[in-house]
């Protein structure tokens, strides 16, 4: 690959050969990993319950304190990135990410075993900007980039319905340590082939870093990230309420800090690509759409059709395979003249007749209920590979560490959002159509009518049927959601091209 010999960036002529597309199979093994780890102690938190006895709350936060600390970090180590170097920070994300995963394995405590996990936090944190960035800088050529990403993208989502499976079949035949253990070799393998495939890359005047956005940034991350977890979980709180208006004091702090400070952490010029925003908030959108329906699909599969973890896992996957040709076919149509934003607005409306399929679910309906996921997740991913591509593409290459993480942060809040609103909208159905003499606990959730089922008869056909009224209900609101984002998305992306694109029509 041609490159400034003054530089680390690449040139935009440069075009990718054989070296960039085997580091590119290098970069998926952390990616692969850290979207795993999202997942992977779905069926070891029992095994670890009965192992390190935890108290409830510490079991919360050994299964959450990944995913905050890892949202919380993500522009912090994107524009960190930026300054030191993708590939550096890349290869020192790898090693705390393995050297975590060691601990991990072998916790014999709880509270070694949430130290361990906010450390795969860290690196997890490193690692996922990173390996974007590096595609925006190995990969050129517009087209190739697409291409690029769009395996990326695929890998991403696949990693999270792989991780769950793994866990199972892991904790099954070997012992919950297992699950973490499975990262060392990856890692290994990063360390060793990284350093020789993978070209260094960074802004070449960084300016300084700034540090007061750090905590700025986590503080305006981490309390609403936390405010939504909560209220689909428990439902609406004053204190989670607070926690989200907290955040969002600090959200203002934080944006106020970049536009002034002299060498920010995230810096506006980002925002002057003309599809760069919309960009961010589209794929927040089809986060919230993804993580909205999983909220519902996988209590559906375990506590209506009354599968078991592993079988849910197992049946989950289907819905999986036709996820590997979406992103491909969307970004084959861009490359073969259709506008972006038809394939964007498509993207939307296929995912819309997922959620109108979902509507259409009863108490027995796995097959469409698989097959709306399946048709759900694949417009989503159309939209998520072009929404990356046209992120990155718009961006200088110097700032797509930057510009890398704000879409990631973007992802995790809207991920966040969907499972608070849609979940809320869902519930407060439930209860709804939940009779009024029904015991407490069997008008909260579906769980705990099903653990009364035995001593009130009826009750778990009644509950059953008042979950899936709710998800019916969620579904038509992301349904109506997506429509509005197809619009959206035709208004807004409408003639956007990516720099390379632009250049090349200035110049001609």
């Amino acid at each position: 690959m041609t490159t400034n010999p003054t530089s680390t960036t690449p040139l935009p002529t440069a075009r990718a050969g054989r070296r960039e597309w085997t580091a590119l199979g290098v970069l998926m093994l952390p990616l692969l990993l850290v979207s795993m780890d999202v997942s992977v102690l779905y069926f070891a938190i029992p095994a670890i319950s009965a192992d390190l006895e935890p108290s409830g709350t510490q079991q919360l936060w050994i299964f959450d304190i990944y995913a905050f600390v890892l949202a919380g970090l993500l522009m912090t180590m994107g524009s960190l990135g930026d300054r030191m170097g993708r590939r550096r920070l890349l290869l020192i994300g790898a090693t705390a990410f393995g050297a975590a995963s060691l601990v991990a394995a072998y916790a014999n405590s709880a509270e070694t075993l949430i130290a361990a996990r906010a450390v795969l936090g860290i690196g997890g944190a490193t690692l996922m900007p990173s390996t974007m960035a590096m595609v925006r800088t190995m990969f050129t050529d517009p087209a190739q980039r697409a291409k690029a990403i769009g395996m990326w993208s695929g890998v991403m989502t696949g990693g999270i319905a792989l991780g769950s499976v793994l866990s199972g079949v892991l904790v099954q035949y070997f012992w919950w340590g297992s699950v973490f253990l499975v990262n060392l070799p990856a890692m290994a393998l990063l360390l060793v082939l990284g350093p020789v495939l993978l070209p260094e890359s960074k802004n070449p005047e960084p300016g300084r870093f700034d540090w007061v956005s750090v905590p700025l940034s986590m503080a305006a991350v981490l309390p609403v990230i936390y405010g939504l977890k909560e209220i689909a979980s428990q439902g609406w709180h004053a204190g989670h309420v607070v926690s989200i208006a907290v955040g969002l004091v600090f959200a203002a702090c934080f944006v106020h800090r970049q536009r002034t400070a002299a060498s920010p952490m995230i810096s506006p010029e980002l925002f002057r690509g003309r599809g760069f925003a919309p960009a961010v908030v589209l794929n927040l959108v089809s986060s919230f759409a993804m993580m909205g329906s999983a909220f519902f699909t996988t209590q559906y599969l375990q506590s209506v059709l009354g599968k078991s973890a592993m079988e849910a896992a197992l049946w989950a996957l289907l819905p999986s395979v036709p996820i590997g040709l979406a992103a491909p076919l969307a970004a084959a149509l861009v490359q073969k003249g259709v506008e972006r934003a038809y394939v964007v607005t498509a993207g939307f409306l296929v995912a819309a007749a997922g959620y109108g399929m979902l509507a259409l679910a009863g108490t027995d309906s796995m097959w469409l209920v698989l097959a709306a996921c399946g048709v759900l997740a694949s417009g989503i991913v159309m939209v998520i590979s072009q929404m990356t591509d046209l992120a990155l593409g718009t961006a200088p290459a110097e700032r797509a560490g930057s510009a890398s993480s704000l879409l990631e942060t973007g992802a995790e809040f809207g991920g966040a959002l969907g499972m608070a609103v849609l979940g809320s909208i869902g519930t407060a159905i439930y209860r709804h159509d939940i009779p009024a003499s029904a015991p407490d606990a069997a008008r909260e959730t579906l769980g705990g009518a099903l653990a009364l089922a035995e001593k009130v008869p009826g009750l778990a056909v009644v509950a059953r049927e008042a979950f899936t009224s709710g998800m019916q209900g969620a579904a038509i609101a992301g349904a109506v959601l997506l429509a509005g984002a197809a619009v959206a998305a035709a208004v807004t992306l409408r003639g956007v091209r990516v720099r390379e694109q632009a250049e090349a029509e200035i110049a001609a």
